[in-house]
């Protein structure tokens, strides 16, 4: 499983998604894209969602938005998430 978040250092939002990521351990199990530090990230996310809203967690190339919704998701398979990235 292929899991990615489009975030931004200074998003409220975004922030609430990265401590789940840290309360579940999973930090090295998803890839962190920085879109104010790479554009070529934010250029991607536009051109897939036709949207610059952040934070956006991509599970397989599948965009899934807010904030409440990314950390039910996370919660709900980090086990799955741990067994199939390694660990």
């Amino acid at each position: 499983m292929k899991i990615e978040l489009y975030y931004y250092d200074q998003c409220p939002f975004c922030q609430i998604v990265l401590r789940t990521i840290k309360m579940l351990h999973l930090e090295n199990k998803i890839e962190l894209k920085n879109t104010l530090k790479n554009p070529e990230y934010r250029d991607h996310h536009i051109k897939i969602t036709k949207r610059s809203t952040v934070p956006c967690l991509y599970i397989d190339g599948n965009p899934l938005f807010e904030s409440a919704d990314i950390s039910k998701w996370l919660e709900d398979h980090a086990e799955k998430i741990r067994s199939e990235n390694g660990n």
